[in-house]
C-alpha cells in the first residue's frame, strides 16, 4: 500500500512539474466566466429559448427550464473538461513509460507492476474526483445565483460524474498496456464521442417515439457506462421537473433520457473493476 500511494504522489508531482495543473487551472476559470457570462444573459433574457408571453409555458416554468439546461451544458462542460484531464494523466502510463526507458527500473521488487498500476490510477483518480467535485460545485452555485433554484438532486449527479470519470481513467490505463500514446488518446476520445452519440440518439429517439433508437442508445449506455453515469446525473438534475417543461427538457441535448437503477449502477461498479483486471493481467503479461 505504501508503494502505491508512493506513486500516487509522483503522479501528481509530475503533473505539477510538467504545468498541467496550471493549464488546466487556466482553462477551468476561463470556462466559469464564460458560463457565468451566459447564465447571467440566459436568466436576463426577456423571453428565453424563444418562450414569450402568454405560450404554453409559465415564466417559472420558463426559469426552471433555464436552469436546467443550463445544469447539464455545465455537467456536459465537467465531464468534457475531467475526461480530457484524467485521459492526459493516463494515456501513457504503460506503453508510454516503458518506450521511454522509465518504467522498468519501477516495476522490479519491491514494488512490482500491481501497486504500480493502482498507484497510477489512485493517481489520477484523486485528482480528477477532487477537480469534478469543485468544479461541478462552482456550476451549481453559479447556476443557482443567476436564477435563483437549485437542481432537483445536488450530490447524486456529482457522486455520478465522478464515477464515470474514474471508468474513463480505468479504460485509458487498460489501453495504455496494449497501445501506444497517441493511438490510446485517439481511442479514448472515439469511445468518448460514441457514448455522446449515444446519449444524443436517446434524445432522438424519445422525440420521435422511436424505441428501435431507444433501444441501441440504451445498449451503448451498457456497453460504456460512463455515458449511462452522465444521463442519470442529467435526470437526476431534472428530477423535480415536471409537466411540458419536463417534456421539453427531455427532447432537448441536455436532457434526461435514463434514470439510474441499482442493476445499472451494479453493472457500472463491475465493468470498472472488469477493466482494472484486465489491464492488471495484461501487464503482468506483457514484455516490457
Amino acid at each position: 500500500m505504501r508503494a502505491t500511494l508512493i506513486i500516487a504522489r509522483e503522479v501528481v508531482r509530475e503533473s505539477i512539474r510538467r504545468r498541467v495543473f496550471a493549464v488546466v487551472l487556466v482553462l477551468t476559470l476561463l470556462f466559469l466566466a464564460l458560463f457565468t457570462v451566459a447564465s447571467a444573459k440566459a436568466f436576463a433574457a426577456p423571453t428565453p429559448f424563444g418562450f414569450g408571453n402568454g405560450g404554453p409555458v409559465t415564466p417559472g416554468g420558463i426559469v426552471s427550464l433555464s436552469t436546467v439546461t443550463l445544469l447539464g451544458l455545465g455537467v456536459f462542460g465537467s465531464l468534457f473538461l475531467a475526461t480530457v484531464l484524467g485521459v492526459f494523466l493516463t494515456l501513457g502510463a504503460v506503453r508510454g513509460d516503458a518506450e521511454r526507458g522509465l518504467l522498468q527500473p519501477l516495476v522490479v521488487r519491491p514494488l512490482g507492476r500491481r501497486q504500480f498500476l493502482l498507484g497510477r490510477f489512485a493517481g489520477a483518480a484523486g485528482v480528477c474526483a477532487a477537480y469534478v467535485t469543485v468544479l461541478y460545485t462552482a456550476i451549481v452555485v453559479i447556476v443557482h445565483q443567476a436564477g435563483g433554484q437549485w437542481p432537483g438532486q445536488v450530490v447524486g449527479p456529482g457522486a455520478a460524474l465522478i464515477a464515470a470519470v474514474l471508468i474513463l481513467i480505468a479504460l485509458s490505463l487498460l489501453g495504455s498496456v496494449y497501445l501506444s500514446t497517441i493511438a490510446n488518446g485517439i481511442a479514448m476520445f472515439m469511445l468518448y464521442g460514441a457514448g455522446l452519440v449515444s446519449g444524443l440518439l436517446a434524445s432522438i429517439g424519445a422525440a420521435l417515439g422511436a424505441h428501435t433508437v431507444q433501444t441501441i442508445a440504451h445498449d451503448i449506455a451498457i456497453a460504456l457506462p460512463f455515458e449511462g453515469l452522465y444521463e442519470a446525473a442529467l435526470h437526476a438534475l431534472a428530477s423535480n421537473q415536471a409537466g411540458l417543461v419536463r417534456i421539453v427538457i427531455n427532447l432537448g441535448p441536455f436532457g434526461a433520457p435514463q434514470a439510474g437503477s441499482a442493476g445499472f449502477y451494479i453493472w457500472a461498479a463491475f465493468y470498472l473493476g472488469l477493466a482494472a483486471l484486465a489491464a492488471t493481467v495484461g501487464f503482468e503479461r506483457r514484455d516490457l
